[in-house]
C-alpha cells in the first residue's frame, strides 16, 4: 500500500501516522520526492481499510500496489536510484559503462586491460576470479590470486572493480571488491541474495537464463528486504529456440523494467549474443532503448583467452563503440 503525504503536512503529524502504522506490525518504507512525501507500508495491507488511511487530513491519497516486490516497485520509490558507487555514479543522467575480461588470467593481462578500456571512458574494470562453467574440464579461474589482481588493477587505475560471488563461502574475500555480482545461474540462489541483502555493497544482478521480469524483481527484492537498496539489474539475455546467438537479447526488458522499477538497469551485450561482431549493434540499441549502462567483455589477446575468447573484443574495437555509443547517450540525455 501507498499513502501519498500532502506537500503541507507537519512533520511531526507525518510522525504520529507512521508510529500508528508501525504499531500494527507495519514496516514503513519512506520516499521523498520533489513534492510529495511517498510512505510504502510493507507488510499485509488486507487487514486494513483504505478509507481508515484516507481520514487523516494529511493524506492525500491511497494506492494498493498488487504487484509482490515492494522495495524494488517504482510505485514505492518513484524517482530512478542514483547510486555513487567509488566515485563513478550508476543511474540518472549517467551512462556507465563496465568493460574487462571474462576472467582475470595473468597481472600484465589485467593491468593492460585496465589501463587501455579506462583510456576509452570505461567507469568501472569486471573480471571473474571465480568463473561459473558449464563443463568441470574448463578454466575455473583463478580464485584469491584473481582477487589480488584485480584489486591492485584497481589501486593502479582507481577504477571501481566488479566480479562474480559463487556462494556465500566467498563473501568474506569480497570485502574491498566494489560491486559485488550475482550471475545467471545464482539470480534465484535465494540464500544467497539474503545474505548480500545484509551487507551494504552494491549487487549487480544478473537475469537469469529462462527468468522471467517479475522473477528478476523478486531476486531483487530478496537483496532489498534484507536491507541493501543497492541493486543494479543486468539484462544479460534469456534462453529461447534460437540457435544463431548464444542467448537472445531482450531489449523490451529495458523499457519494461524502467516502468515498473526505480532500479538502474544495465545491459550485456556480449553474453546475451555470445558473438563479437554483434556487441556493437547491441549496444547502441540498448542505449536508445533507455539503459543506464553497459558491460562489455574486452581481452588483449582474444585468441589466447582462457574464457570466452571467441565473444571478446579488443581494445581497439571497445575505443571504437565507445565513440559511437557517446552520440546515442547524448540522444538520450545521457553522458559517458
Amino acid at each position: 500500500m501507498i499513502i501519498v503525504i500532502k506537500p503541507d503536512s507537519k512533520p511531526e503529524e507525518v510522525e504520529r501516522l507512521s508510529q500508528a502504522l508501525e504499531e500494527r506490525g507495519f514496516h514503513i518504507h519512506r520516499s521523498q520526492g520533489r513534492d510529495h512525501l511517498i510512505l510504502g507500508l510493507i507488510g499485509d495491507t488486507k487487514s486494513i481499510e483504505e478509507s481508515t488511511i484516507r481520514s487523516q487530513h494529511i493524506v492525500e491519497k491511497v494506492i494498493r500496489v498488487n504487484e509482490p516486490y515492494k522495495k524494488a516497485n517504482r510505485a514505492f520509490h518513484p524517482a530512478d536510484s542514483v547510486y555513487n558507487i567509488g566515485g563513478k555514479q550508476v543511474g540518472g543522467d549517467s551512462l556507465t559503462v563496465i568493460a574487462g575480461p571474462c576472467s582475470v588470467e595473468s597481472e600484465d593481462q589485467i593491468l593492460s586491460i585496465a589501463e587501455d578500456v579506462k583510456k576509452s571512458g570505461a567507469k568501472m574494470l569486471r573480471g571473474g576470479a571465480f568463473k561459473p562453467r558449464t563443463s568441470p574440464y574448463s578454466f575455473q579461474g583463478m580464485g584469491t590470486n584473481g582477487l589480488e589482481l584485480l584489486l591492485h588493477a584497481k589501486k593502479l587505475t582507481g577504477l571501481p572493480i566488479v566480479t562474480e560471488i559463487m556462494d556465500l563461502s566467498q563473501l568474506p574475500m569480497f570485502s574491498e571488491v566494489d560491486v559485488i555480482q550475482v550471475g545467471a545461474r545464482n539470480s534465484q540462489n535465494f540464500t544467497l541474495l539474503k545474505e548480500l541483502g545484509r551487507t551494504k555493497k552494491p549487487i549487480l544482478l544478473k537475469r537469469g537464463m529462462a527468468m522471467s521480469l517479475k522473477e528478476l524483481l523478486m531476486s531483487a527484492e530478496y537483496v532489498m528486504a534484507g536491507g541493501n537498496d543497492n541493486v543494479i539489474l543486468c539484462e544479460r539475455g534469456i534462453r529461447t529456440f534460437e540457435t544463431a546467438t548464444r542467448n537472445t537479447l531482450d531489449l523490451s526488458a529495458i523499457p519494461v523494467l524502467k516502468n515498473k522499477t526505480h532500479l538502474p538497469v544495465i545491459v550485456d551485450p556480449t553474453h546475451a549474443t555470445g558473438l563479437k561482431w554483434c556487441v556493437e549493434a547491441m549496444s547502441k540499441a540498448a542505449v536508445a532503448a533507455g539503459a543506464d549502462g553497459l558491460m562489455i567483455e574486452v581481452h588483449n589477446k582474444p585468441e589466447e583467452a582462457l574464457c570466452d575468447g571467441e565473444q571478446a573484443i579488443t581494445p581497439e574495437e571497445f575505443d571504437g563503440i565507445m565513440k559511437k555509443i557517446a552520440r546515442y547517450a547524448e540522444l538520450e540525455g545521457k553522458s559517458l
